[in-house]
């Protein structure tokens, strides 16, 4: 029977030369959080301390209140505790500086995160450095980065952590590939670059562009994996995509849309509908890459208890 649901996230993409495949990060995140579910039921039965999620919320920013609503729900889908913390936008560094340092001392909190961004007169590093590395889930602390750069154990920040788990959960295969990955972030970029070129994870051939770089689009039709996080919408154009390139689409930009009830709707950085015949693999936005960030820091919420409960 033709299915006529023209959803991306729900529908098999037609099949272009090469026969593409939606990457479901929603049904991925839902199996896994399920798996961590029963981890947690066991810890708990032999004796152990249910995980304990900590979330601090600074001012109403509509997009944060949405990220930091979603956590909590899927705190409950894995069994976890999980604790949100509210302050207002006028909060001074030091009042919230206090409460970084209050988590840190709670033996109850196995990790916590500061949901950014935060207001400008505070200082998002300071508040990023004072949390205790070893509760630090979110993976921002610059000792997990370092640990993440010289493939130590440590916790991975989730954006990157969930585009690996995509990438295993797909069986995509990696060694050995040209990479490119669009964007140079901190959260993203950075630290994705670091993970695909590192033998035990992604093992890779990286290149990381970003807006000065030279030949972007040659670079992108030689790459057999890119990685788009670059904050553009529709960036990726299919004349930039070879056939049976794998796509990861990070990009999460509201642009106007009348038709939907909210006046906007979410924009990935690739040009979904004209790419997506060209590729092996790809992720839709919504429910690529964003549903998996969130089952990053459940598992590495789980890892943090079990490390407690060790």
């Amino acid at each position: 029977m033709e299915n006529k649901n023209t959803n991306p996230s729900t529908t098999p993409l037609p099949l272009g030369g090469v026969g593409g495949r939606l990457i479901d990060g929603k049904a991925t995140a839902t199996q896994i959080k399920a798996e961590i579910a029963e981890k947690v039921k066991k810890l708990v039965e032999n004796g152990g301390k249910r995980p304990h999620l900590a979330a601090v919320l600074v001012g109403h920013d509509g997009g944060s209140e949405t990220y930091v609503k979603n956590k909590v729900i899927a705190c409950e889908q894995c069994g976890f505790q999980s604790t949100l913390i509210r302050y207002e936008a006028d909060i001074t560094e030091e009042e919230l500086l206090a409460c970084v340092d209050r988590l840190n001392k709670d033996d109850d909190v196995d990790g916590f995160i500061v949901q950014l961004p935060l207001p400008k007169h505070i200082d998002e590093q300071k508040i990023i450095e004072a949390i205790d590395y070893r509760k630090d889930v979110d993976g921002f602390h610059p000792i997990n980065v370092g640990r993440m750069a010289i493939g130590l154990p440590c916790f991975i920040s989730a954006t990157p952590l969930g585009i690996l788990t995509l990438l295993k959960h797909y069986q995509i295969e990696t060694s050995g590939k040209k990479c490119v990955i669009l964007g140079r972030s901190n959260i993203v970029g950075k630290p994705m670059a670091q993970l695909m070129m590192q033998k035990h994870f992604g093992d890779a051939t990286v290149t990381v562009c970003h807006s000065h770089s030279k030949d972007l689009k040659k670079e992108c039709q030689e790459a057999d994996i890119i990685i788009a996080a670059i904050g553009k919408p529709n960036f990726v154009t299919a004349d930039m995509v070879k056939e049976g390139a794998v796509v990861i689409d990070v990009g999460t930009t509201r642009v106007p849309d009348a038709t939907r009830k909210s006046g906007f709707r979410l924009n990935g950085d690739v040009k979904f509908d004209e790419v997506a015949e060209k590729c092996s693999y790809i992720t839709p936005v919504p429910g690529g890459v964003g549903p998996m960030t969130i089952c990053s820091l459940m598992m590495n919420t789980l890892k943090a208890g079990e490390e407690e409960n060790a």
